[in-house]
């Protein structure tokens, strides 16, 4: 650590907060510059598709800092500033108009939504990633009657939820057969589809938005089926991709994020990613993972200022279980680990809507998803950290 004097942190959000404070918790105490191309310091994203769009939190609610704790942290800050470009051999990183030099670098600048081209041509079409987006469509959601969703992912069923919990007409268009089924797998997905159906929600699966009409804002949406959907507003929630542009040309590893080994170190010694933009070889299930999860994010944004401040001789592997939790209809689905074929509900049902249901893989229990059970969920959590095998988490529950 005595080495590192000029440490940068690229991307004022979690994973980028978890990274500053666990530097100066871990005894550094020299320069520390923290970039961020909004012009705020970091804050909460999950209660943007929940609370500020129903108008139950206020924007200013989600700072995850205050200003007088910046200053405790000693940190400079560049707010409102993009990095351009990073050069590892001066070892700068490019910002607008300038160059800020390092000798320690953490990658934390995260993702941007996906965007259909074809939807943008008139107002009234919405993507959810910043807090600004979500004030605009809290604003929009005062004025219209009708939402139609194009995505039935976490952020697309939250935000149908509360929209619905508004009196909003809700219709999700969704390209799969099931909703969440990529990251909960094709039986949690029916059940998340069922969710929707008894609220109310219209679900339209296995087509997609060809095409809007409108004159000077959306009127309507026209299907892959040929089929049309009238509405006021619509939000695009079709994922997110890492952004990583201004690495190009850097010597970086970029494949669809920034590729990281297992204790999230880039390939060069002095410079860790962490957050949506990191894919790195997670030991804990053997395999490489880019995560999108806000729990991760701030989890491998403390991990990979720890192993900077360590140096290469002593990093430890970042073990992450991979947990994200989601608010709908007032239920809280909750998820840990990974998708195996072999899932089983364990504890509840279906028909109570309260239920914990395990995914097995090689004998072993590597992930589990709950509705309604906290408490399970968070056992759950435990045993994939452990490697429990199915036989010891099933005797765990049971005791």
């Amino acid at each position: 650590m005595t080495s590192l004097r000029n440490i940068v942190v690229v991307g004022a959000n979690v994973a980028g907060l978890g990274a500053v404070t666990s530097l100066r918790s871990g005894g550094y105490d020299r320069r520390l510059t923290l970039v961020g191309d909004e012009p705020r310091l970091p804050y909460n994203r999950p209660p943007l598709s929940k609370d500020v769009l129903a108008g139950t939190a206020t924007p200013e609610s989600t700072a995850l800092i205050q200003p007088d704790r910046v200053d405790r942290l000693e940190l400079e800050l560049e707010l409102d500033t993009r990095a351009n470009a990073l050069d590892l051999r001066e070892q700068t990183v490019e910002v607008d108009g300038h160059r800020l030099p390092f000798d320690g670098l953490v990658i934390a600048t995260g993702t941007s939504p996906r965007r259909l081209p074809e939807l943008e041509r008139v107002a009234g079409v919405h993507t959810l990633r910043t807090l600004d987006d979500a004030v605009a469509i809290r604003d929009a959601l005062e004025h219209a009657h009708r939402l139609v969703i194009v995505g039935a992912g976490f952020i697309g069923a939250e935000v149908a939820s509360t929209a619905h919990s508004r009196g909003l007409d809700v219709t999700i268009v969704e390209l799969a057969r099931d909703p969440l089924a990529q990251p909960l797998g094709p039986e949690i997905g029916k059940v998340c589809a069922s969710l929707h159906a008894e609220h109310g929600v219209e679900l339209r699966c296995g087509v997609t938005v060809a095409a809007v009409e409108g004159v000077d804002r959306v009127e309507r949406v026209v299907l892959s089926d040929g089929s049309t959907l009238e509405t006021d507003l619509v939000l695009v929630a079709v994922g997110v991709r890492p952004n990583t542009d201004w690495l190009e040309g850097s010597g970086l590893e970029v494949r669809n994020g920034v590729v990281c080994d297992a204790s999230l170190n880039t390939g060069h010694p002095a410079v860790y990613a962490a957050g949506d933009v990191a894919r790195w070889h997670n030991e804990l299930f053997g395999q490489e993972m880019r995560v999108e999860h806000w729990t991760n994010a701030g989890e491998q944004g403390v991990h990979a200022a720890e192993n900077l401040l360590a140096g290469r001789e002593a990093v430890t592997p970042f073990l992450g279980v991979n947990y994200v939790w989601s608010d709908q209809y007032g239920m809280r689905i909750q998820f840990a680990g990974v998708v195996a074929d072999d899932v089983e509900i364990v504890d509840g049902s279906v028909d109570e809507r309260r239920l914990l249901a395990w995914y097995r893989a090689g004998g072993m229990l590597v992930g589990a998803v709950g509705i309604d059970s906290p408490k399970l969920v968070a056992r759950s959590r435990r045993l994939i950290k452990q490697r429990a095998t199915w036989t010891e988490a099933l005797d765990a529950l049971a005791a």
